[in-house]
């Protein structure tokens, strides 16, 4: 019984938080790569093998979705799914030992974009070998896969950085992977190109990434340069609270742009509708809506909190 609770314990401590996991993670990926996580673990294998290992697994994938034949299609989607299970182990391997590293978080969030790059090279190629408009326009649907491929990449890194906002209000700075595009500017030209070459270039990616974020949230900044200037690093429970309460609705929408939902979607347009480019059009109309939602009301969100806390001081 003792190992059971253990054991239970043990998977708790490695989710992420009650507030920013999907539901359907927690009754299908969560448990899945837990179980990775525990082999893992018990082999020696780090996160980043298991993040490495997704890439391969999730670019064949991508590679099965070409073929119009349905059994390949379905196992297009069956190591789509393994790809994410082991996405989850590396996450949840990474808490259960501690084995966190800045080069991990670079990793885990380009796995998740070459799967998908190769999705959309395999969804075009076969568009323009299928006889109708995609075959005589060749270049519509390349088009068109550039620019929901921008927009997946927009989707995704606001999607991880609201999440990792809603963390640091609810665990603290050792709970979230809230970074500043300054202090990541100070550690890269703090390394040289000659010793630190590969962690300088994966730095260069991940600063101009944070930033971009930065950008699109002017009143969350505000927020940070207010809280950093009235409360140092020692920001009050009761303030984290209410603002956790006002933030955790928003926690369903980052979850809906992450992964999940836009995978259903990809099935249901290869399996069912067999018209591959439905997906593209998915991600272009309902889960772009659902940014600008998202982003609008954390921004107003983050602007009631920064003025009245700009007033009070």
């Amino acid at each position: 019984m003792s190992n059971n609770n253990n054991r239970s314990e043990e998977y708790k401590n490695s989710l992420k938080s009650g507030d920013t996991e999907e539901w359907f993670d927690l009754v299908f990926y969560r448990p899945i790569g837990f179980r990775w996580a525990l082999i893992a673990r018990r082999l020696g294998i780090t996160p980043n093998a298991i993040t490495i290992a997704s890439i391969f697994i999730g670019v064949a994938s991508g590679v099965l979705f070409y073929f119009q034949n349905i059994w390949l299609n379905l196992a297009a989607c069956l190591l789509l799914m393994l790809a994410d299970s082991f996405d989850s182990a590396d996450g949840q391997l990474a808490r259960m030992t501690k084995q966190y590293s800045r080069i991990g978080r670079i990793l885990d969030g380009v796995s998740g974009d070459i799967w998908f790059a190769a999705i959309y090279v395999a969804i075009c190629l076969r568009e323009n070998a299928t006889p109708g408009f995609f075959s005589s326009h060749t270049w519509v649907i390349w088009a068109v896969a550039v620019a929901t491929g921008l927009c997946h990449a927009v989707q995704a890194a606001m999607a991880d950085y609201y999440r990792q906002f809603h963390l640091y209000f609810l665990k603290g700075e050792e709970g979230s992977e809230l970074d500043t595009a300054s202090e990541l500017r100070k550690k890269f030209h703090s390394l040289s190109w000659r010793k630190d070459f590969f962690q300088k270039f994966t730095l260069m990616f991940y600063t101009n990434y944070t930033a971009g974020q930065e950008k699109r949230t002017p009143w969350m900044q505000r927020l940070r340069r207010v809280l950093a200037s009235a409360y140092g690093g020692r920001i009050p429970q009761s303030f984290r609270d209410a603002f956790r309460a006002k933030s955790k609705p928003l926690m369903k929408y980052t979850n809906i742009l992450s992964f999940n939902t836009r995978t259903f979607a990809l099935f249901a347009a290869v399996l069912i509708f067999r018209m591959p480019w439905l997906y593209f059009a998915f991600e272009l109309t309902v889960l772009n809506f659902l940014l600008i939602y998202m982003m609008a009301r954390h921004e107003r969100i983050c602007r009631s909190f920064a003025l009245k806390l700009e007033k009070e001081s």
